[in-house]
């Protein structure tokens, strides 16, 4: 086995069901096999395609495979769809992150709901808004931070990161 190093590149495809998917690496030294248990480690249960991954990779006798997640890159910007579900990035001050379990999610559907910790309403929460945070998807008990602002149809998720990300946030030295 070879050294870790850093790679960074982009979701070729990942399916919850088998467990692993495979990254496009940016250095063209050819796809990196992400495993389910990898992605996990790192707070996601699933990944979407094409989303920017940064990841430690180590080449092994079977090709290269991530041994860890190091960033999912979430997509700059978002426009609401046609229906109007997904509500542009609230700009300004935003809301802090707050810890979320997901009741149900409906990949088919392309929504679900999440509950809040300690607020009793339901909160709604639209596959767009996933992809654009790097998510293929989640199922009910996924634990998330999300940040929440008033939908039309009542609270609604408009950003979603992994706990990890989380502790990654408030243990990182400031700059000074």
């Amino acid at each position: 086995m070879s050294a870790r190093m850093q790679v960074r590149g982009n979701v070729k495809w990942f399916d919850t069901t088998k467990g692993y998917g495979f990254v496009v690496s940016d250095d063209g030294d050819g796809d990196i096999l992400l495993h389910g248990n990898v992605l996990r480690a790192y707070g996601f249960t699933s990944v979407a395609e094409g989303a920017e991954i940064l990841l430690d990779v180590q080449t092994t006798d079977r090709g290269r495979q991530a041994i860890e997640v190091l960033e999912v890159v979430p997509e700059k910007t978002k426009s609401p769809d046609a229906n109007g579900m997904v509500p542009p990035m609230p700009t300004g001050a935003a809301g802090p992150l707050e810890p979320a379990r997901v009741k149900w999610f409906d990949r088919v559907k392309g929504f679900g709901f999440v509950n809040v910790f300690a607020k009793p309403e339901d909160v709604f929460l639209h596959m767009e808004t996933l992809r654009q945070y790097g998510y293929g998807e989640v199922v009910a008990g996924d634990v998330l931070a999300v940040r929440v602002t008033e939908g039309p149809r009542g609270p609604m998720v408009y950003e979603v990161r992994s706990w990890d990300y989380v502790a990654r946030i408030q243990t990182a030295p400031a700059d000074g």
